[in-house]
């Protein structure tokens, strides 16, 4: 008997700027920008609907935004509330399924392969899903089912807002074979170029190259991709992630030049970074510096030590060592940054149980 499984991707829709609209009546029906100020070096978190149609989408710099819409309406994010609707989402979820994995405030995957919920239809599971976050919440979100994570994000896409997007088994390699590459999840900007390169501009074309063709030109992404334009993707739905680093960052209204300026505010990112550190009981033994040149010229800075880092009074002359063959002193810097990895195995990860996978009723 086939083994496949129901994967659920819900992806709520302009998330931030839903909730703006939900708690003030006033900016519903008009352009809403959440993101920085538009008169300095702020980026677009999110945008309302009514924002896209003068091109304006998330990551681009405020600026740029209110040149294209001046009459938005630009407000600054408000993390709490949107936490606090995502926590009140997210216990939905829970409702159908244990098998919960988080990507991010406004998104998450779910394995319903074996809820007894709706006669076990992941359409009807995702359906009272939808339902029920809008009557809790009264925001809309939209839902890709599949057999796989990747086609069930792809479906997720495809009908917002407030969409629900079926690809089954069935149907599964054929739409893989018409979707452009740069669609592709996974598969960036300078990738799909180079696949273009190659003739690779859809599912199809990305059957043709061999595995060993593929992994010349992409390395370990080859097996990524020849796998997907199959329509194979065994990832499972993982309800506990472990962390593989903890950073901070800043970018400053103006930028500074100065290296003591650089080094005191590194030492402050590196106290919020071991802070978060601590309260999820790691230990690191690496940091990284990034700093983000006035030219937006990005470079990275690491040094793994032998012994757990933990002491703040002692990180000057670490930081030192890293700021040398920097050009911080001799140019203006935008960005800085703290990443501290490489931990310890202090966590306790979850026992993951995977049961035998079915066919089963999808509609």
């Amino acid at each position: 008997m086939s083994t496949v499984r129901k994967i659920i991707h819900i992806d709520m829709d302009a998330f931030f700027a839903a909730v703006e609209q939900r708690d003030f009546p006033e900016y519903r029906n008009k352009p809403l920008i959440v993101g920085g100020n538009p008169f300095s070096r702020g980026v677009v978190a999110t945008c309302s609907y009514e924002a896209r149609p003068f091109g304006i989408h998330s990551a681009m710099p405020t600026s740029r935004a209110y040149r294209l819409c001046p009459q938005a309406i630009f407000v600054k994010p408000r993390f709490d509330a949107y936490r606090e609707a995502s926590q009140a989402i997210r216990q939905i979820f829970f409702d159908y399924t244990d098998l919960v994995e988080p990507l991010s405030l406004d998104e998450a995957y779910l394995d319903v392969t074996n809820s007894d919920n709706n006669d076990g239809s992941a359409t009807l599971i995702a359906k009272a899903i939808k339902a029920r976050i809008k009557q809790q919440t009264q925001l809309t979100a939209s839902a890709g089912i599949s057999y796989n994570k990747f086609l069930a994000k792809i479906a997720s896409d495809l009908n917002k807002p407030d969409g629900l997007y079926l690809i089954t088994p069935q149907q599964g390699v054929e739409f893989i074979g018409q979707l452009p590459i740069q669609k592709f999840h996974g598969v960036g900007k300078a990738t799909a170029l180079k696949m273009q390169a190659l003739g690779i501009h859809n599912g199809n074309d990305l059957k043709g190259p061999s595995l060993e063709d593929l992994q010349q030109h992409f390395g370990k992404s080859g097996l990524y991709y020849y796998n997907i334009a199959r329509g194979i993707d065994n990832r499972p739905v993982v309800s506990y992630r472990k962390s593989q680093s903890v950073g901070v960052e800043t970018t400053f209204q103006q930028d500074i030049s100065n290296t003591e300026v650089v080094r005191d505010h590194l030492q402050q990112l590196f106290a919020k970074a071991l802070t978060k550190v601590t309260e999820k009981q790691l230990s690191a033994h690496t940091i990284t510096v990034k700093i983000k040149y006035h030219d937006f010229v990005q470079i990275t800075r690491s040094r793994t030590l032998q012994q757990t880092i933990t002491d703040t009074a002692n990180i000057t002359g670490l930081l030192d060592v890293l700021l040398n063959n920097t050009d911080v002193g001799k140019r203006d810097v935008r960005l800085l940054g703290i990443t501290l990895s490489s931990f310890d195995d202090t966590q306790k990860q979850s026992q993951l149980v995977q049961a035998d996978l079915f066919e089963n009723t999808w509609l």
